[in-house]
């Protein structure tokens, strides 16, 4: 079990992170997303221990990273997004400088590499110099490094990050493997990986967690809420103030209008179906309805949704702090 509590991180006058808590159990793959450069990184250098943070503490099946390092970091196995090799080590003597970094020597360290060696099918590169191998080769190697001593805690720094489209799924087919013996954690922006692999997605935006939840359930929040779109011949007018008049309608918009109809989208309360009620006021009102569709907002919505919203607040405090 990973805790998080009240992390907060500034450089300089930046506050990168402000006040996170988040928790994380074993048997599940954990989604950190956000745009660039918002500090999804340095959230998980915190968790590493490789940087410290100005408030806020981590603890590790109840470990406390900071008063007990040593113990805490054991539990940790970690990816950044540039694996740390050595070119002019062989992949089997890089396996092995970790092993003994982790505190294995002799046999077990042996054992411990070739275990990690099966697994992510590195035994035919052994000899291999680690500049010598592919881009994905050395992300297998950079996560056979994270696995050695069999860690609880699996962070993964953008581990699709410059793989081509082979070897992207067989990146994902690897950290979805790990679930069922530790706790995964992986920074991503790409949306379909999180589909694909995540239990559970945390959104960072603005130096804030603005959502922690399955994707499941932020989908169903969101859609919750009836968005139609309907097409309808001829001009909107008559429509709008149709729509205007019906019961749990929110909001209309007029998407489009030309020589060949109208479109419209409409809004309604959560949980009212007005499909039935809109088309009934729309023939009512003299149109012919060429296209009604419920339209189910995506993943990729919502995940702009939250980051847009948060930076449109974040220039605004930036021109409120101006004004001062």
């Amino acid at each position: 079990m990973l805790k998080v509590t009240h992390l907060s991180k500034a450089y300089g006058d930046r506050k990168v992170l402000r006040d996170i808590s988040f928790e994380a159990e074993k048997g599940k793959i954990y989604g950190f997303l956000g745009p660039n450069g918002v500090g999804k990184s340095t959230t998980m250098n915190l968790i590493t221990g490789y940087l410290a943070p100005d408030k806020g503490n981590i603890l590790i099946n109840d470990i406390s990273l900071f008063r007990e390092p040593a113990r805490a970091k054991r539990q940790i196995g970690y990816l950044p997004e540039q694996p740390p090799l050595y070119p002019d080590l062989t992949v089997r003597e890089s396996l092995m400088f970790a092993a003994e970094l982790k505190g294995l020597e002799g046999k077990a360290a042996a054992a411990e590499v070739d275990r990690v060696g099966e697994k992510l099918k590195l035994k035919y590169v052994y000899s291999h110099l680690t500049k010598q191998i592919s881009k994905g080769f050395k992300q297998r190697v950079g996560l056979a490094q994270a696995l050695i001593a069999d860690p609880e805690i699996i962070i993964l720094d953008e581990p699709s990050s410059g793989l081509d489209p082979r070897q992207i799924v067989e990146m994902r087919e690897l950290v979805r493997s790990l679930k069922e013996d530790h706790t995964v954690i992986f920074s991503t922006h790409i949306l379909s990986e999180v589909e694909s692999l995540c239990d559970h997605v945390m959104v960072l935006s603005g130096g804030k967690l603005v959502a922690d939840d399955t994707p499941e359930q932020l989908l169903f929040e969101v859609n919750e809420q009836q968005h139609l779109r309907i097409v309808l011949s001829g001009s909107s007018t008559a429509a709008e103030r149709a729509i205007d008049l019906l019961e749990h309608v929110e909001s209309h918009r007029v998407l489009k209008e030309d020589s060949f109809g109208s479109t419209i989208e409409v809004c309604a309360e959560r949980g009212k179906d007005i499909r039935a009620a809109l088309s009934r006021a729309c023939i009512e009102a003299g149109y012919t309805i060429l296209e009604l569709e419920n339209k189910q907002v995506s993943l990729e919505e919502v995940y702009l949704e939250l980051t847009q919203s948060r930076d449109t607040e974040e220039e605004e405090e930036a021109e409120d702090a101006g004004d001062l």
